[in-house]
Protein backbone atom coordinates (compact mmCIF):
# COMPACT_ATOMS: atom_id res chain seq x y z
CA UNK A 1 0.00 0.00 0.00
CA UNK A 2 1.02 3.61 -0.92
CA UNK A 3 0.50 5.85 1.98
CA UNK A 4 0.24 10.21 1.98
CA UNK A 5 2.08 11.29 5.03
CA UNK A 6 -0.59 14.20 4.93
CA UNK A 7 -3.78 11.83 5.20
CA UNK A 8 -2.23 8.31 5.76
CA UNK A 9 -5.75 6.73 5.76
CA UNK A 10 -5.93 7.16 2.02
CA UNK A 11 -3.78 4.61 0.44
CA UNK A 12 -3.79 2.73 -2.80
CA UNK A 13 -3.67 -0.92 -3.06
CA UNK A 14 -6.52 -2.21 -0.55
CA UNK A 15 -7.43 -5.35 -3.49
CA UNK A 16 -4.87 -7.09 -5.09
CA UNK A 17 -5.42 -6.59 -8.87
CA UNK A 18 -7.61 -9.63 -10.10
CA UNK A 19 -10.80 -8.26 -7.49
CA UNK A 20 -10.25 -4.66 -9.07
CA UNK A 21 -10.61 -6.14 -12.25
CA UNK A 22 -13.74 -8.22 -10.99
CA UNK A 23 -15.10 -5.39 -9.45
CA UNK A 24 -15.00 -3.25 -12.40
CA UNK A 25 -15.86 -5.26 -14.89
CA UNK A 26 -18.91 -4.97 -17.14
CA UNK A 27 -22.05 -3.96 -14.41
CA UNK A 28 -24.91 -5.15 -17.21
CA UNK A 29 -23.08 -7.51 -19.25
CA UNK A 30 -23.84 -7.38 -23.57
CA UNK A 31 -26.57 -9.37 -24.51
CA UNK A 32 -25.49 -11.98 -26.69
CA UNK A 33 -27.82 -12.83 -30.62
CA UNK A 34 -30.55 -15.31 -29.13
CA UNK A 35 -30.81 -13.58 -25.83
CA UNK A 36 -31.30 -10.30 -28.08
CA UNK A 37 -33.76 -12.34 -29.74
CA UNK A 38 -35.64 -13.63 -26.72
CA UNK A 39 -35.74 -10.23 -25.58
CA UNK A 40 -37.27 -8.46 -28.61
CA UNK A 41 -39.94 -11.01 -28.50
CA UNK A 42 -41.59 -9.51 -25.04
CA UNK A 43 -42.28 -6.15 -26.96
CA UNK A 44 -46.02 -5.67 -27.68
CA UNK A 45 -44.86 -3.01 -30.39
CA UNK A 46 -47.57 -0.66 -29.25
CA UNK A 47 -48.65 1.89 -32.01
CA UNK A 48 -49.13 4.65 -29.68
CA UNK A 49 -45.75 3.86 -27.52
CA UNK A 50 -45.43 5.38 -24.26
CA UNK A 51 -41.82 4.32 -24.18
CA UNK A 52 -40.87 6.78 -27.42
CA UNK A 53 -42.97 9.57 -25.54
CA UNK A 54 -40.64 8.38 -22.34
CA UNK A 55 -37.22 9.03 -24.75
CA UNK A 56 -35.69 12.43 -24.58
CA UNK A 57 -34.89 11.70 -28.12
CA UNK A 58 -37.51 10.13 -29.21
CA UNK A 59 -36.36 7.41 -30.49
CA UNK A 60 -38.43 4.88 -32.61
CA UNK A 61 -38.13 2.38 -29.81
CA UNK A 62 -40.60 -0.72 -31.22
CA UNK A 63 -39.18 -0.01 -35.21
CA UNK A 64 -35.65 -0.96 -34.01
CA UNK A 65 -36.86 -3.63 -31.54
CA UNK A 66 -39.07 -5.13 -34.29
CA UNK A 67 -35.74 -5.05 -36.98
CA UNK A 68 -33.74 -7.07 -33.92
CA UNK A 69 -36.36 -9.44 -33.72
CA UNK A 70 -36.35 -9.74 -37.46
CA UNK A 71 -32.73 -10.51 -37.36
CA UNK A 72 -31.27 -7.05 -38.62
CA UNK A 73 -29.53 -5.34 -35.77
CA UNK A 74 -27.69 -3.31 -37.89
CA UNK A 75 -30.88 -1.55 -39.29
CA UNK A 76 -31.95 -1.13 -35.08
CA UNK A 77 -28.96 0.55 -34.74
CA UNK A 78 -29.73 3.61 -37.80
CA UNK A 79 -33.25 4.04 -36.43
CA UNK A 80 -31.36 4.64 -33.24
CA UNK A 81 -28.46 6.48 -34.12
CA UNK A 82 -30.82 8.63 -36.84
CA UNK A 83 -32.29 10.14 -33.19
CA UNK A 84 -29.46 9.47 -31.12
CA UNK A 85 -26.41 9.89 -32.37
CA UNK A 86 -24.77 8.89 -29.10
CA UNK A 87 -27.12 5.81 -28.42
CA UNK A 88 -24.42 3.24 -27.64
CA UNK A 89 -23.21 4.83 -24.52
CA UNK A 90 -26.87 6.30 -23.39
CA UNK A 91 -27.58 2.15 -24.04
CA UNK A 92 -25.28 1.87 -20.96
CA UNK A 93 -25.85 5.00 -18.79
CA UNK A 94 -29.33 6.30 -19.44
CA UNK A 95 -31.47 5.69 -16.20
CA UNK A 96 -33.86 3.44 -18.63
CA UNK A 97 -35.57 2.64 -15.07
CA UNK A 98 -36.68 6.28 -14.94
CA UNK A 99 -37.75 6.75 -18.62
CA UNK A 100 -38.78 4.08 -21.55
CA UNK A 101 -38.77 0.97 -19.15
CA UNK A 102 -40.79 2.70 -16.50
CA UNK A 103 -43.07 3.54 -19.33
CA UNK A 104 -43.17 0.49 -20.65
CA UNK A 105 -46.32 -1.52 -21.37
CA UNK A 106 -44.80 -4.63 -19.66
CA UNK A 107 -43.75 -3.07 -16.56
CA UNK A 108 -47.03 -1.54 -15.83
CA UNK A 109 -48.91 -5.21 -16.30
CA UNK A 110 -46.26 -7.50 -15.32
CA UNK A 111 -43.57 -5.18 -13.06
CA UNK A 112 -40.82 -6.64 -15.81
CA UNK A 113 -40.40 -4.29 -18.56
CA UNK A 114 -38.89 -5.14 -22.20
CA UNK A 115 -35.26 -4.66 -21.65
CA UNK A 116 -34.97 -1.79 -24.12
CA UNK A 117 -31.35 -0.59 -23.23
CA UNK A 118 -29.89 -3.46 -23.27
CA UNK A 119 -31.17 -4.06 -26.69
CA UNK A 120 -30.27 -0.58 -27.76
CA UNK A 121 -26.59 -1.53 -26.63
CA UNK A 122 -27.06 -4.69 -28.94
CA UNK A 123 -27.93 -2.91 -31.86
CA UNK A 124 -24.98 -0.13 -31.83
CA UNK A 125 -22.44 -2.74 -30.08
CA UNK A 126 -23.39 -5.15 -33.53
CA UNK A 127 -23.59 -2.33 -36.01
CA UNK A 128 -20.04 -0.34 -34.58
CA UNK A 129 -18.49 -3.76 -34.87
CA UNK A 130 -18.40 -4.06 -38.42
CA UNK A 131 -17.55 -0.37 -38.94
CA UNK A 132 -20.87 0.81 -39.53
CA UNK A 133 -21.18 4.41 -40.00
CA UNK A 134 -24.73 4.58 -42.21
CA UNK A 135 -24.74 8.85 -42.47
CA UNK A 136 -23.00 10.73 -45.11
CA UNK A 137 -22.34 14.37 -45.28
CA UNK A 138 -24.61 16.61 -47.54
CA UNK A 139 -22.89 19.44 -49.99
CA UNK A 140 -20.62 21.75 -48.69
CA UNK A 141 -22.15 24.65 -47.64
CA UNK A 142 -18.85 27.24 -46.94
CA UNK A 143 -20.04 27.75 -43.53
CA UNK A 144 -18.19 27.22 -40.29
CA UNK A 145 -19.94 26.46 -36.84
CA UNK A 146 -17.47 26.48 -33.31
CA UNK A 147 -18.80 24.07 -31.45
CA UNK A 148 -17.31 24.88 -27.49
CA UNK A 149 -17.11 21.50 -25.40
CA UNK A 150 -17.01 17.51 -26.42
CA UNK A 151 -19.94 16.49 -24.56
CA UNK A 152 -22.80 14.65 -25.28
CA UNK A 153 -24.61 18.02 -26.47
CA UNK A 154 -21.26 19.83 -28.50
CA UNK A 155 -20.85 15.74 -29.85
CA UNK A 156 -24.49 15.31 -30.73
CA UNK A 157 -24.66 19.08 -32.46
CA UNK A 158 -21.11 18.69 -34.74
CA UNK A 159 -22.39 15.59 -35.72
CA UNK A 160 -25.64 16.47 -37.08
CA UNK A 161 -24.11 19.90 -38.65
CA UNK A 162 -21.70 17.93 -40.53
CA UNK A 163 -24.44 15.72 -41.76
CA UNK A 164 -26.40 19.18 -42.69
CA UNK A 165 -22.76 19.83 -44.72
CA UNK A 166 -21.18 22.79 -42.34
CA UNK A 167 -18.13 22.62 -41.15
CA UNK A 168 -17.07 22.34 -37.02
CA UNK A 169 -14.76 23.38 -35.10
CA UNK A 170 -14.67 21.58 -31.30
CA UNK A 171 -12.83 23.87 -28.71
CA UNK A 172 -12.58 21.50 -25.78
CA UNK A 173 -11.07 22.44 -22.83
CA UNK A 174 -9.82 18.72 -21.35
CA UNK A 175 -7.66 16.47 -23.09
CA UNK A 176 -9.83 14.32 -24.26
CA UNK A 177 -13.39 14.37 -26.16
CA UNK A 178 -16.07 12.81 -24.92
CA UNK A 179 -17.10 15.32 -21.74
CA UNK A 180 -19.19 13.26 -18.86
CA UNK A 181 -19.14 10.35 -21.15
CA UNK A 182 -15.25 9.73 -20.48
CA UNK A 183 -14.77 12.02 -17.11
CA UNK A 184 -17.96 11.52 -15.72
CA UNK A 185 -19.56 8.13 -15.37
CA UNK A 186 -18.85 5.01 -13.29
CA UNK A 187 -16.74 2.99 -14.87
CA UNK A 188 -18.14 -0.39 -14.70
CA UNK A 189 -20.65 1.52 -16.51
CA UNK A 190 -18.43 1.82 -19.26
CA UNK A 191 -15.16 -0.33 -19.93
CA UNK A 192 -12.81 -1.32 -23.07
CA UNK A 193 -12.21 2.52 -23.29
CA UNK A 194 -15.74 2.65 -24.95
CA UNK A 195 -15.96 6.86 -24.35
CA UNK A 196 -13.32 7.52 -26.81
CA UNK A 197 -14.29 3.98 -29.03
CA UNK A 198 -17.88 5.98 -29.82
CA UNK A 199 -16.33 9.87 -29.85
CA UNK A 200 -13.88 8.34 -32.95
CA UNK A 201 -16.76 6.28 -34.85
CA UNK A 202 -18.97 9.80 -34.40
CA UNK A 203 -16.52 11.68 -36.24
CA UNK A 204 -16.34 9.37 -39.39
CA UNK A 205 -18.41 11.56 -40.26
CA UNK A 206 -15.99 14.18 -41.66
CA UNK A 207 -15.71 17.73 -41.63
CA UNK A 208 -15.30 17.78 -37.73
CA UNK A 209 -12.05 19.17 -36.19
CA UNK A 210 -11.68 19.24 -32.61
CA UNK A 211 -8.90 21.03 -30.70
CA UNK A 212 -8.71 19.98 -27.03
CA UNK A 213 -7.24 21.88 -24.26
CA UNK A 214 -9.21 25.27 -25.23
CA UNK A 215 -11.38 26.88 -22.72
CA UNK A 216 -13.93 29.72 -23.21
CA UNK A 217 -12.97 32.64 -21.21
CA UNK A 218 -9.51 31.42 -20.72
CA UNK A 219 -7.79 30.95 -24.47
CA UNK A 220 -10.97 32.05 -26.30
CA UNK A 221 -13.30 34.81 -26.37
CA UNK A 222 -17.26 34.21 -27.36
CA UNK A 223 -16.63 37.51 -29.67
CA UNK A 224 -13.57 35.91 -31.03
CA UNK A 225 -15.56 32.65 -31.82
CA UNK A 226 -18.52 34.70 -33.51
CA UNK A 227 -15.47 36.90 -36.06
CA UNK A 228 -14.11 33.58 -36.50
CA UNK A 229 -17.00 31.11 -37.21
CA UNK A 230 -20.67 32.31 -38.66
CA UNK A 231 -22.37 30.72 -35.52
CA UNK A 232 -21.53 29.33 -32.06
CA UNK A 233 -23.33 25.83 -30.16
CA UNK A 234 -21.78 26.00 -26.28
CA UNK A 235 -22.05 22.49 -24.73
CA UNK A 236 -20.29 23.65 -21.29
CA UNK A 237 -21.47 21.69 -18.89
CA UNK A 238 -20.93 23.12 -15.11
CA UNK A 239 -17.41 23.49 -14.16
CA UNK A 240 -18.15 24.36 -10.61
CA UNK A 241 -18.71 22.63 -7.36
CA UNK A 242 -21.17 23.65 -5.19
CA UNK A 243 -19.61 24.78 -1.16
CA UNK A 244 -20.24 22.77 1.73
CA UNK A 245 -20.43 25.39 3.74
CA UNK A 246 -19.56 23.68 6.83
CA UNK A 247 -16.71 24.77 9.39
CA UNK A 248 -13.67 22.73 8.25
CA UNK A 249 -14.31 21.71 4.76
CA UNK A 250 -10.79 22.94 3.48
CA UNK A 251 -8.94 20.16 4.97
CA UNK A 252 -6.74 17.36 3.41
CA UNK A 253 -8.69 14.86 2.49
CA UNK A 254 -12.00 16.70 1.25
CA UNK A 255 -12.61 16.56 -2.43
CA UNK A 256 -14.70 17.02 -5.11
CA UNK A 257 -16.55 13.51 -6.27
CA UNK A 258 -16.50 14.85 -10.05
CA UNK A 259 -12.51 14.86 -9.70
CA UNK A 260 -12.63 11.64 -8.21
CA UNK A 261 -14.61 10.23 -10.66
CA UNK A 262 -12.04 11.82 -13.56
CA UNK A 263 -9.31 10.33 -12.10
CA UNK A 264 -10.56 7.14 -11.72
CA UNK A 265 -11.66 7.24 -15.21
CA UNK A 266 -8.15 8.09 -16.37
CA UNK A 267 -6.40 5.37 -14.01
CA UNK A 268 -4.81 3.19 -16.08
CA UNK A 269 -4.04 0.67 -12.88
CA UNK A 270 -6.80 0.86 -10.68
CA UNK A 271 -4.82 -0.56 -7.35
CA UNK A 272 -2.23 2.55 -7.72
CA UNK A 273 -5.98 4.85 -6.82
CA UNK A 274 -5.98 6.21 -3.05
CA UNK A 275 -9.23 5.69 -1.21
CA UNK A 276 -9.86 5.95 2.31
CA UNK A 277 -11.51 3.27 5.13
CA UNK A 278 -13.45 5.49 5.86
CA UNK A 279 -15.35 7.36 3.29
CA UNK A 280 -18.40 9.39 3.48
CA UNK A 281 -20.20 10.82 0.42
CA UNK A 282 -22.04 14.26 1.28
CA UNK A 283 -25.00 14.70 -1.31
CA UNK A 284 -27.99 12.52 -3.59
CA UNK A 285 -27.76 12.00 -6.73
CA UNK A 286 -25.70 10.01 -9.86
CA UNK A 287 -22.25 11.48 -8.70
CA UNK A 288 -22.86 11.15 -5.12
CA UNK A 289 -23.63 7.16 -5.93
CA UNK A 290 -21.09 6.43 -8.54
CA UNK A 291 -18.09 7.88 -5.89
CA UNK A 292 -19.43 5.77 -3.04
CA UNK A 293 -19.99 2.61 -4.95
CA UNK A 294 -16.93 3.20 -6.55
CA UNK A 295 -14.85 4.09 -3.29
CA UNK A 296 -16.54 0.53 -2.55
CA UNK A 297 -15.29 -1.41 -5.06
CA UNK A 298 -11.79 0.16 -4.52
CA UNK A 299 -11.36 -1.62 -1.36
CA UNK A 300 -12.91 1.19 1.18
CA UNK A 301 -13.81 -0.38 4.63
CA UNK A 302 -17.03 1.98 5.34
CA UNK A 303 -18.44 3.78 2.42
CA UNK A 304 -21.45 6.39 3.62
CA UNK A 305 -24.07 8.61 1.42
CA UNK A 306 -25.66 11.16 3.78
CA UNK A 307 -28.18 13.11 2.06
CA UNK A 308 -30.13 16.59 4.00
CA UNK A 309 -33.56 15.83 2.20
CA UNK A 310 -35.80 12.22 2.60
CA UNK A 311 -34.52 9.29 0.45
CA UNK A 312 -37.70 9.60 -1.77
CA UNK A 313 -36.09 12.75 -2.63
CA UNK A 314 -32.70 11.65 -3.77
CA UNK A 315 -32.04 12.23 -7.41
CA UNK A 316 -30.32 9.06 -7.84
CA UNK A 317 -32.93 6.70 -8.85
CA UNK A 318 -34.40 3.84 -6.55
CA UNK A 319 -32.39 0.97 -8.70
CA UNK A 320 -29.53 3.21 -8.04
CA UNK A 321 -29.80 3.31 -4.54
CA UNK A 322 -30.52 -0.10 -4.47
CA UNK A 323 -27.50 -0.93 -6.33
CA UNK A 324 -25.15 1.66 -4.06
CA UNK A 325 -27.13 -0.49 -1.05
CA UNK A 326 -26.29 -4.06 -2.49
CA UNK A 327 -22.57 -3.26 -2.97
CA UNK A 328 -22.52 -2.32 1.27
CA UNK A 329 -22.76 1.59 0.73
CA UNK A 330 -25.09 2.98 3.73
CA UNK A 331 -27.73 5.60 3.02
CA UNK A 332 -28.01 8.40 5.76
CA UNK A 333 -31.15 10.74 5.13
CA UNK A 334 -32.57 14.07 6.47
CA UNK A 335 -29.06 15.19 7.39
CA UNK A 336 -26.71 18.12 6.29
CA UNK A 337 -22.92 18.57 7.25
CA UNK A 338 -22.22 21.37 10.41
CA UNK A 339 -18.65 20.88 10.28
CA UNK A 340 -15.41 18.51 9.04
CA UNK A 341 -13.67 17.89 12.32
CA UNK A 342 -9.58 16.85 12.51
CA UNK A 343 -6.21 17.85 12.82
CA UNK A 344 -4.90 19.50 9.40
CA UNK A 345 -6.40 16.05 7.34
CA UNK A 346 -10.31 15.18 7.87
CA UNK A 347 -11.06 12.50 11.12
CA UNK A 348 -15.19 12.68 11.19
CA UNK A 349 -17.61 14.84 10.09
CA UNK A 350 -20.33 16.31 12.38
CA UNK A 351 -23.31 16.41 10.62
CA UNK A 352 -27.12 17.84 11.98
CA UNK A 353 -30.05 16.48 11.64
CA UNK A 354 -32.67 18.34 9.74
CA UNK A 355 -36.58 18.46 9.19
CA UNK A 356 -38.20 19.11 5.89
CA UNK A 357 -41.14 21.68 6.70
CA UNK A 358 -43.29 23.67 4.60
CA UNK A 359 -41.16 26.19 5.32
CA UNK A 360 -38.31 24.61 3.75
CA UNK A 361 -35.28 22.43 5.59
CA UNK A 362 -34.57 23.12 9.05
CA UNK A 363 -32.07 21.72 11.77
CA UNK A 364 -33.53 19.52 14.59
CA UNK A 365 -30.65 20.73 17.21
CA UNK A 366 -29.74 16.86 17.21
CA UNK A 367 -26.13 16.32 15.54
CA UNK A 368 -24.28 12.70 14.84
CA UNK A 369 -20.75 12.30 13.80
CA UNK A 370 -18.54 9.99 11.01
CA UNK A 371 -15.66 8.32 11.28
CA UNK A 372 -13.91 9.65 7.78
CA UNK A 373 -10.64 9.81 6.18
CA UNK A 374 -12.06 10.50 3.19
CA UNK A 375 -14.58 13.15 2.41
CA UNK A 376 -16.53 13.55 -1.27
CA UNK A 377 -18.73 16.55 -1.93
CA UNK A 378 -21.15 15.66 -4.43
CA UNK A 379 -24.20 18.47 -3.84
CA UNK A 380 -24.41 19.87 -7.27
CA UNK A 381 -22.40 21.56 -9.90
CA UNK A 382 -22.56 24.74 -11.39
CA UNK A 383 -21.78 27.42 -13.92
CA UNK A 384 -17.85 27.89 -14.13
CA UNK A 385 -18.13 30.99 -16.01
CA UNK A 386 -20.97 32.84 -18.09
CA UNK A 387 -20.20 33.37 -21.42
CA UNK A 388 -20.42 37.40 -22.29
CA UNK A 389 -23.68 38.53 -23.19
CA UNK A 390 -25.57 35.49 -21.26
CA UNK A 391 -28.36 35.69 -19.24
CA UNK A 392 -28.79 33.30 -16.29
CA UNK A 393 -31.39 31.59 -14.42
CA UNK A 394 -31.00 29.90 -11.59
CA UNK A 395 -27.36 30.27 -12.12
CA UNK A 396 -27.69 28.42 -15.91
CA UNK A 397 -27.85 29.93 -19.50
CA UNK A 398 -31.73 30.90 -20.30
CA UNK A 399 -30.93 33.40 -23.32
CA UNK A 400 -27.91 34.22 -25.28
CA UNK A 401 -27.08 37.22 -28.07
CA UNK A 402 -27.46 36.45 -31.55
CA UNK A 403 -25.63 33.77 -33.61
CA UNK A 404 -25.18 31.46 -30.74
CA UNK A 405 -27.02 28.71 -29.11
CA UNK A 406 -26.75 26.15 -26.26
CA UNK A 407 -27.44 22.81 -24.63
CA UNK A 408 -27.12 20.49 -22.15
CA UNK A 409 -26.23 21.02 -18.16
CA UNK A 410 -25.23 24.63 -18.65
CA UNK A 411 -28.67 25.39 -20.04
CA UNK A 412 -31.75 26.37 -17.72
CA UNK A 413 -33.44 22.85 -19.53
CA UNK A 414 -30.27 20.50 -18.76
CA UNK A 415 -31.34 17.42 -16.70
CA UNK A 416 -27.84 16.14 -15.68
CA UNK A 417 -28.67 13.27 -18.80
CA UNK A 418 -26.76 12.43 -21.39
CA UNK A 419 -29.71 11.62 -23.30
CA UNK A 420 -31.43 15.07 -22.84
CA UNK A 421 -27.88 16.53 -23.50
CA UNK A 422 -27.74 14.87 -26.90
CA UNK A 423 -31.43 16.12 -27.73
CA UNK A 424 -30.95 19.15 -27.16
CA UNK A 425 -27.36 19.43 -29.12
CA UNK A 426 -29.08 17.90 -32.19
CA UNK A 427 -32.44 20.15 -31.99
CA UNK A 428 -29.65 23.40 -31.76
CA UNK A 429 -27.96 21.86 -34.89
CA UNK A 430 -31.19 22.04 -36.57
CA UNK A 431 -32.09 25.53 -35.86
CA UNK A 432 -28.12 26.69 -36.99
CA UNK A 433 -28.80 24.57 -40.00
CA UNK A 434 -32.12 26.67 -40.51
CA UNK A 435 -30.59 29.99 -39.64
CA UNK A 436 -27.42 29.26 -41.94
CA UNK A 437 -29.94 28.74 -44.62
CA UNK A 438 -31.39 31.53 -44.56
Amino acid sequence: MTHSPLTPGIVSGRLPADRIAANFADHTPPLDAHEAHVAADRCYFCHDAPCITACPTSIDIPLFIRQIATGTPEAAATTIWTQNILGGMCARVCPTETLCEEACVREVAEGKPVEIGRLQRFATDTAMAKGLHPFARAASTGKTVAVVGAGPAGLSCAHRLAMHGHDVVVYERRAKAGGLNEYGIASYKSTGDFAQKEVEWLLRIGGITVQTGVELGRDVTLDALLARHDAVFLGIGLGGVNALRAEGEDRAGVANAVDFIADLRQTADLTKLPVGRDVVVIGGGMTAVDAAVQSKLLGAENVTIVYRRGQEKMSASGYEQEHATSAGVRIICNAAPVAVHGNGAVREVEFGYMADTPEGLKATGETFRLKADQVFKAIGQTLAGAPEGAVLEGGKIAALPARVWAGGDCTAGGEDLTVTAVAQGRDAAEQINIFLRG
